[in-house]
């Protein structure tokens, strides 16, 4: 079949204040066809796609829409055109509800009124196509729903405007296995019936398993296209950064001390009787589906979510961890799953916001230790390779995966001697991620313990030495490396009688 070109972004070039983030870039991709776009953090993936839809606009180049160039495109004229984005940080309006979000400027109406029952049908209709009917309702505020579910709504929302052009950016960042294969299947849908897709992800077997072509992103620059049956992985990651990336990360020279934490059926209204141990020097990962309660163990644990029974003990002692002033005082750090809204503040400098935990600790008198504050930050942008013009950049301004690296480098100024770790690398390019391993490897070589939250099995399988495994807020497995196997944590994660006897509490 002769495919049309329905999108040609020729000799694309955009320069922000101190950063060259698109030079001549040419890119295209065709009808019925799933076009990966893949490269480092800060290689240009976004700022292209936000030149497509409007968002931004381009210093110089050409865009070409089914044949017709357009010379000033926004975000009306992208969607009329049958452009539509679901981007890795969600645009909801969280006090509106599901139907609303999804049918929001194509309210169905009668008698010059929103007519909901309507509204509420349609939106179940299209929520039916992604596999959510009954799981999420139309009527639900937005608000109330997890990440991932807000995700769904997201990409229902794009369904709902009848795209002929759809770019998902990193859609199945907080996504389990099973959610992941509903959005394939939708997506393969979407090419079967004749649209374009752009698909953005850091995981590389996602690029395999979905798309047709692939062009890879390097400093603002082309750096290549490839037939996905052409190439395999290495071939992409060297295009993207360069060099050749580690395969194995498991650190088998930590030494694994004394427990350091310790917790007896922690409970309240998400969590049920949870116990577990951690060891100076362990990465202790946790696996669940989506509403098994990581995230809340990690809040309750941090002094984030109420706590209504149970006990924590730290390094023996029995504590109270009210607030997370005090378990930082305490030496527990979390990076959060919500870097957004919970891990940065966005209108403040990279400086600022890696300094944030650690400033009574280079505070005097009420006067903060510049020279050590710019070293601290100096630092940890050094080691995590953050892509910033300067120390005094708004973090709003940098890139997604840039910010979560701000998140993670904030985590670690605070020299703590537990990290909770709630999906640090969504987000994170190839690069990164091996960054991001090995600096988890440090923490723990060095006496700390992790706990590492992640709803992606390989990532917990590389590296942790153990898996707990959680499952209607309760954790119903402690599975030790040497039976780690990807089926059967899997099938604990989703079997529904709770597992008894030895699989449960920590060693």
């Amino acid at each position: 079949m002769n495919q049309e070109i329905t999108v040609l972004m020729k000799d694309i070039t955009k320069v922000f204040p101190g950063v060259i983030a698109l030079q001549n870039v040419t890119f295209s991709v065709k009808q019925g066809e799933v076009k990966g776009l893949v490269g480092e953090n800060g290689a240009g993936k976004s700022t292209l796609i936000k030149i497509l839809t409007g968002a931004y606009t381009a210093d110089s180049g050409e865009i070409y829409v089914f044949g017709q160039k357009i010379d000033n495109m926004n975000p009306i004229l992208a969607e009329q055109l049958g452009i539509s984005a679901v981007y890795q940080n969600l645009v909801l309006a969280e006090h509106l509800t599901v139907a609303e979000n999804i049918m929001l400027g194509t309210f169905p109406t009668k008698w010059g009124l929103v007519d909901k029952p309507a509204m509420n049908k349609k939106a179940e209709e299209i929520l039916s196509q992604i596999g959510y009917r009954g799981i999420i309702k139309p009527e639900e505020r937005v608000g109330n729903l997890s990440t991932s579910q807000q995700g769904m709504v997201a990409i229902a929302r794009a369904l709902s405007r009848n795209a002929k052009i759809i770019i998902f950016d990193e859609p199945t960042a907080v996504l389990t296995d099973r959610e992941v294969n509903e959005l394939f299947r939708v997506i393969r849908w979407l090419r079967d019936s004749g649209r374009s897709v752009i698909y953005i992800s850091h995981r590389l077997e996602e690029i395999f398993e979905l798309c047709d072509t692939v062009t890879v992103l390097k400093d603002g620059a082309v750096a290549g296209e490839k037939t996905v049956s052409e190439t395999n992985q290495d071939q992409l990651v060297a295009m993207m950064v360069g060099r050749e990336v580690r395969h194995g990360i498991f650190d088998d020279t930590r030494k694994i001390g004394e427990e350091i934490l310790r917790v007896e059926n922690l409970s309240n209204k998400k969590l049920k009787n949870c116990s577990f141990a951690l060891r100076s020097g362990e990465i202790v990962g946790i696996y669940g589906l989506v509403g098994s309660g990581r995230t809340e163990l990690a809040k309750a644990l941090f002094g984030v979510d109420p706590v209504e029974s149970g006990e924590i003990f730290l390094n023996g002692k029995e504590v109270s961890l009210p607030n997370p002033r005090e378990s930082i005082d305490s030496g527990i750090n979390l990076i959060p799953e919500d870097r957004r809204r919970e891990g940065i503040a966005l209108k403040l400098s990279v400086k600022d916001n890696i300094n944030l935990p650690v400033y009574p600790r280079i505070t005097k008198a009420g006067f903060v230790n510049r020279d050590k504050e710019k070293e601290i930050a100096q630092t940890f942008v050094n080691i995590l390779s953050i892509k910033t013009p300067s120390l005094t950049h708004r973090v709003e301004n940098l890139s997604g995966g840039n910010q979560q690296k701000v998140v993670v480098a904030k985590g670690l100024a605070s020299q703590s001697r537990i990290f909770i770790m709630d999906e640090p690398t969504n987000g994170i390019d190839v690069g990164a991620k091996e960054e991001i391993y090995q600096l988890i490897n440090n923490i723990a070589r060095e006496g700390s313990g992790v706990i590492f939250i992640s709803s992606y099995m390989p990532e917990l399988m590389a590296i942790c030495d153990r898996i707990l495994v959680m499952r209607d807020g309760r954790i119903v497995a402690d599975v030790e490396r040497k039976d780690f196997d990807e089926e059967s944590i899997l099938a604990l994660a989703i079997k529904h009688e709770t597992m008894v006897g030895g699989e449960t509490g920590g060693k």
